[in-house]
């Protein structure tokens, strides 16, 4: 069964003046996926956020939202399109069901599904019992549900959510991320964050930008294959000596590290069958034989802190 294209962004380039903000992006996002936008302040994340949401057109470039144009039909693009920026555009005067009702006239949403779709939209976001209540004596974690409400409530194909837990204390943090791995269920969702646990946590692809560009685009799947590292931790209650481990087949270097641990480097075929077999043949006291593994911040800090040549190369 093929899967439903909700975005398709092709070679995106933005120029502000003589300045190259985004240059050259392409990606598309599928219903049902969840994708992690990443990059350095400065790399062109805002800007390529803006353009999707038609805030701003590409100097070059195309954009469809479900096969729609967004140049040439931004107001039939547009309503697919549901947006919670990183400074949610809440009225603090407003009770949740006034503003959402707001929402819903300014969304078009037709009068007779109006009702419906404020009740809907709030007991998706867990607003029900704060319906009546002013935004503005909301806590944050509440107030940004109240954004993202807002962003859903037209029940748009495409939702994308600019920071949406930035200032939220652990439990709230836990309580949008379950959100918004639901709401990717049923939508196409593009997360921008700053968080890079929270990619891991809810999404199923991640993207990269740095200088205008992306330079990283992985499942989430692919991401884990790429931080498996071609080195094993072995630690040991009797280790042997660094000669031993040298002269293994397919180790490539050893590292000792603290309290019989130590890195091994390996080239080929993974050793580790063969370290274990070892180990309980010489009576080393195995206690530990694992994938050392880069984190999603080691790879984020080597794709963002290349130098021009290096990325040209």
């Amino acid at each position: 069964m093929a899967t439903e294209v909700l975005i398709t962004a092709e070679h995106l380039t933005r120029f502000f003046g003589h300045t190259c903000a985004v240059k050259g992006v392409s990606f598309r996002l599928a219903k049902g996926e969840v994708l992690g936008f990443l990059g350095p302040n400065g790399a062109g994340k805002t800007t390529t956020m803006r353009m999707l949401t038609g805030n701003l057109a590409p100097s070059t470039g195309r954009i469809t939202v479900a096969g729609i144009d967004l140049l040439d039909a931004p107001k039939q693009a547009k309503a697919r399109i549901g947006y919670l920026p990183e400074q949610p555009p809440l009225y603090r005067e407003l009770t949740v069901q006034e503003y959402l009702r707001y929402c819903a006239h300014l969304n078009r949403v037709p009068g007779r599904e109006l009702g419906s779709a404020v009740d809907q939209a709030q007991a998706r976001c867990g607003l029900t019992q704060v319906r009546r209540r002013l935004i503005g004596n909301l806590s944050k974690g509440f107030q940004q549900r109240v954004g993202i409400a807002q962003a859903i409530l037209h029940n748009p194909a495409v939702v994308i959510l600019d920071e949406p837990t930035v200032g939220l204390d652990p439990i709230q943090i836990r309580e949008i991320r379950a959100l918004i791995r639901e709401l990717g269920e049923n939508h196409g969702i593009i997360l921008s964050t700053h968080i890079l646990p929270e990619v891991q946590a809810t999404c199923s692809r991640v993207q990269i930008i740095h200088r205008g560009q992306l330079v990283f685009s992985a499942t989430l799947a692919e991401l884990q294959e790429q931080m498996t590292t071609q080195s094993l931790i072995l630690g040991c209650q009797a280790p042997p000596d660094l000669q031993t481990l040298e002269a293994m087949p397919g180790i490539e270097r050893v590292t000792p590290l603290a309290a019989g641990r130590f890195r091994l480097a390996f080239a080929g075929d993974n050793p580790a069958e063969a370290l274990a077999a070892r180990a309980a043949a010489e009576g080393w006291r195995l206690r530990e034989l694992s994938p050392e593994q880069r984190s999603l911040e080691q790879i984020f800090v080597e794709l963002t802190t290349r130098e021009p040549d290096a990325e040209a190369a």
